[in-house]
């Protein structure tokens, strides 16, 4: 437990955060058909939407992915955990000490 949890934490990190980013990519693609979509806005006002989305979004994906290093980790998972990327079943599968350390950074957010 070199930082402060156990290896199998960054197993499950591992392998859990290629799913958080497939639900990420899934809920940014979903906002920004629905934005493109809207016939109520010129294409312009589309346009300057899409793109503060993806500026915005592309902070959320820097954020919860961006180097995943096991220093990073619990960083990381609390802020998938704040954006709601997995679910209950699944951070069930940490450590009682990983889940509630990334459940007070996130709160902190």
């Amino acid at each position: 437990m070199a930082h402060g949890f156990p290896e199998s934490d960054w197993k499950v990190f591992r392998e859990l955060r290629e799913v958080a980013l497939e639900r990420l990519c899934e809920r940014i693609l979903g906002e920004a058909a629905a934005l493109i979509s809207n016939s109520n806005s010129t294409h312009h006002e589309r346009f300057g939407r899409l793109f503060g989305l993806i500026r915005d979004r592309n902070h959320d994906v820097a954020r919860s992915f961006d180097g995943p290093k096991r220093s990073a980790m619990l960083a990381q998972l609390a802020v998938i955990q704040s954006l709601g990327l997995l679910e209950p079943s699944e951070m069930a599968l940490f450590s009682a000490e990983t889940r509630e350390t990334a459940e007070s950074l996130a709160n902190l957010r």
